[in-house]
């Protein structure tokens, strides 16, 4: 199986924390979003996966190495593909139509969820959906009686359905769904200026691609910063209920106190500080005389009479000033 990860897009509503770092490889709960965003898929999925291409604008070379050892982590190849343009989720797929081929996973890699299903032999393919309660805001699937997926309404302003798209889909046969994007480029169908993946889609079930939808137990948004702190707080919970006696590597406590369930990089130290609950330390992290809790504090981070939570802190920065909600980038300097 080959999973695709179009993931070029700017993350805007996440600055300053992704004008260094694309958002994807923001850590939740110690890992990258798109670290997460695989096993998530891994979990579900019994085929080895063979190749991870993940589809980029042109984020350096430190970005592209990075990405290539997540898929490494899974036993897979990794493959860079560049959008040169902003053209749409389905022109955004097309740029790494090399992998369309045999079974296929498309993730966008700015949600995350948890299901307990898996993906059957017998299925041409599957769209993750959850049950929402403003399904006029998402995209959202319309079944048939047979509980089979017969069309896509994006942000219907009449109930059509509560099951919304999450981001991710299955395919049996990848070859199907690159023979209706192509359709989609060579015919100009486009919607705003943008190839839409929902119109391929469509055109699959018409010609009796059989989708069923695949239920979600959680969906978790990393969109902007107030979401994904909260994020970091469900997959601490969930990682903590796994293992309760989390390793930590070269982790230096002096006089302080860590209130589970947190997580603490390596070569982090602690002195004379509250560190927790839902708290994220990244590695070589030195916190003195701190209050920390419900925030992603990220590495090489030397913080000094802080009082915070809620807040997210980019790598290398230095904070020495009393402070409560706080979202800064990397390499920032904050002084009394």
């Amino acid at each position: 199986m080959n999973i695709i990860i179009p993931m070029a897009g700017r993350g805007s509503r996440l600055r300053p924390h992704t004008l260094t770092v694309p958002k994807p490889l923001i850590p939740v709960g110690g890992k990258p979003i798109v670290y997460r965003l695989v096993e998530d898929i891994a979990n579900i999925c019994g085929d080895k996966i063979n190749e991870i291409a993940f589809v980029v604008g042109h984020f350096g070379e430190d970005v592209e190495r990075d990405l290539i050892a997540v898929a490494e982590k899974f036993g897979a190849r990794g493959s860079i593909h560049y959008q040169e343009d902003p053209l749409g989720t389905g022109h955004a797929v097309l740029c790494a139509k090399e992998l369309l081929v045999g079974p296929v996973v498309v993730a966008f890699a700015d949600t995350l969820f948890q299901a307990d299903f898996k993906i059957s032999p017998e299925d041409d393919g599957i769209l993750w959906v959850k049950q929402i309660e403003n399904p006029s805001e998402f995209g959202v699937v319309k079944l048939n009686e047979l509980g089979v997926i017969i069309d896509f309404v994006e942000k219907p302003q009449e109930f059509v359905s509560d099951l919304a798209m999450i981001g991710v889909y299955y395919f049996k046969k990848g070859e199907n769904l690159l023979s209706e994007l192509e359709y989609l480029v060579e015919n100009g169908v486009i919607k705003s200026g943008e190839y839409q993946l929902p119109d391929a889609l469509r055109r699959l079930t018409e010609k009796g691609c059989l989708f069923r939808p695949g239920k979600v137990n959680e969906w978790l948004d990393c969109g902007n910063k107030e979401v994904t702190v909260q994020t970091n707080k469900h997959v601490l919970i969930h990682d903590y209920k796994k293992h309760p006696n989390p390793t930590r590597i070269n982790f230096s406590n002096k006089n302080s106190i860590v209130i589970e369930p947190c997580f603490i990089g390596e070569d982090v130290v602690i002195e004379n500080s509250v560190v927790g609950p839902y708290a994220s330390i990244g590695k070589n992290a030195v916190l003195s005389n701190c209050r920390i809790s419900d925030s992603i504090i990220q590495d090489n981070c030397r913080m000094n009479n802080m009082i915070i939570n809620n807040s997210m802190i980019g790598s290398n920065t230095v904070l020495n000033k009393e402070a409560t909600i706080v979202s800064l980038g990397d390499f920032s300097t904050i002084n009394e």
